[in-house]
């Protein structure tokens, strides 16, 4: 499953597309997958993120949907720390968040992909007297990343 370029010439490889919409955010994951197709497929397709640019030959693509960005390479063993081993991830989950989350859920029960947690609303304690509130589901992308989408539901007094 690794690539045999080396990261030079994975840096440099052709690529298609641009820089995302916004330019770049101060931080963005790069998440090893198994296979790029695979999850660029779950994440455009059910998701609904859209590749900004690309490098195919070096099997790499940067994602973004409405203000979120992510960098997804496939496994070449370059930056490995130890094993890895699926669930991918694991003690880490990912806040994307959208502005509608029923037809990413939608998209999601159409191609029989599970959730990790159903959709439910949820209110967090931010500073002294305020609640944020989203409506969010978990779901695992296909190497095993856990991933929270959320809807804003606004902010609220405490209760």
């Amino acid at each position: 499953m690794t690539t045999t370029l080396s990261q030079t010439e994975r840096n440099k490889a052709d690529g298609t597309g641009r820089a995302p919409t916004g330019g770049f955010n101060a931080l963005v994951p790069e998440l090893d997958v198994l296979d790029i197709e695979i999850s660029l497929t779950f994440w455009c397709r059910l998701l609904g993120f859209k590749v900004a640019y690309d490098r195919p030959a070096a099997k790499f693509a940067y994602l973004e949907r409405e203000g979120a960005q992510i960098m997804l390479c496939q496994v070449n063993g370059e930056w490995l720390t130890g094993t890895l081993e699926k669930p991918f991830g694991r003690g880490v989950n990912f806040q994307i968040e959208v502005q509608n989350i029923d037809p990413i859920i939608i998209a999601l029960d159409k191609a029989h992909w599970p959730l990790f947690r159903e959709a439910k609303e949820s209110w967090y304690r931010i500073g002294e007297d305020q609640e944020s509130g989203s409506k969010e589901f978990l779901v695992q992308d296909p190497n095993g990343y856990l991933l929270r989408l959320s809807q804003s539901l606004g902010t609220r007094p405490v209760l």
